[in-house]
This record gives structure tokens, C-alpha cells and sequence, in this order.
């Protein structure tokens, strides 16, 4: 892996870790915070497997010849109220085929651009794989807040991975 694609990589995978311990403090997957309109735990859980997808996708869309089997990826549900249980083992899918796919992504990769259906003259891999990233996060976020507003007793050490200086 190339060492570009492998940082862009690196924190996706940490989003992911990240998910799947917050994922350990869902004790009622029906429990929806009372605001208009809002998801129930097992809805966001869901819409996060769509999240993963998105990634896959472009790994995907950027050698899809040697990436050909992810196309089967596309037949398996998103955005429906999950279980943990199916949630986490739909995670460790996705992440995987994350890890696959970064593992033929090339930096050389990262300015090559691909059509969209936002952007039909296309944009590049890079922007692709941050844009990604960032809704991978923001419904990260979105997990933390509602298991809080559930009672969970959750602080900033289950959003991040701290980093500390190697000697």
C-alpha cells in the first residue's frame, strides 16, 4: 500500500474501530431520541452499513476489473433498522473489503477522477474517499450523541483513538 492510500485508509479503519465499540453500548436498538423525525438506534445503524458502501464503491468504481467481486457487495440491504448483532458482522464485511481495496489502491490513484451522479464530469478518487470518510463520521457522531442522550455513559475517548508520540 502506497503511503497516501494507506493514511486515508488508516482513518477509515479508526472510524470503523471506533463504531463497532460504540456499537457495544446499544442496549435498545428501537430507542429513538424525542425529536421530530429522528432514527431509532437500529435505523442509524443501518444508514452506517450505507456509509461503508460508499467506500466500497469507489474502491470499487477505481479498478473495477480487479475488484469485480464487490459488485455482489451491492445486492446486501442498507438504511434498515439493524440489530448489533447483524451490524457488526455487516461492519467486519465492509471493513474487509476496505482493507482489500486499499490494498490495490495506488497513490498514483488519489488524483484520478471519477464520473459521479453529482458530478457527471467527475471528481477525484481523493475527494471521493474524504467525502466518505466525513459521512462516516458525522453518523460516528451521531451514534455517540444518541447513545448519551439514551443514558450511556460515553466520553471523548469512545470518538477518538489518541495518538501518542513514539520514542
Amino acid at each position: 500500500m502506497n503511503p497516501l492510500g494507506a493514511a486515508v485508509h488508516a482513518k477509515i479503519d479508526e472510524q470503523i474501530e471506533r463504531t463497532i465499540h460504540l456499537l457495544g453500548l446499544v442496549r435498545e436498538p428501537e430507542w429513538a431520541p424525542k425529536i421530530p423525525g429522528a432514527w431509532t438506534l437500529g435505523q442509524l445503524l443501518g444508514h452506517f452499513l450505507d456509509c461503508l458502501a460508499g467506500v466500497c464503491a469507489v474502491l470499487h468504481a477505481a479498478h473495477p476489473r480487479e475488484l469485480e467481486h464487490f459488485a455482489e457487495l451491492q445486492a446486501l440491504p442498507v438504511n434498515f433498522a439493524c440489530g448489533v448483532m447483524e451490524a457488526r458482522e455487516r461492519i467486519e464485511v465492509y471493513r474487509a473489503k476496505i482493507s482489500e481495496g486499499f490494498g490495490i489502491l495506488g497513490d498514483e490513484d488519489l488524483d484520478r477522477r471519477l464520473p459521479t451522479v453529482f458530478v457527471p464530469a467527475g471528481e477525484s478518487i481523493l475527494t471521493l474517499l474524504l467525502g466518505n470518510l466525513e459521512h462516516i463520521v458525522n453518523h460516528k457522531c451521531q451514534l455517540f450523541l444518541y447513545l448519551k442522550l439514551a443514558g450511556a455513559t460515553v466520553g471523548t475517548a469512545d470518538l477518538y483513538q489518541f495518538r501518542r508520540q513514539q520514542a
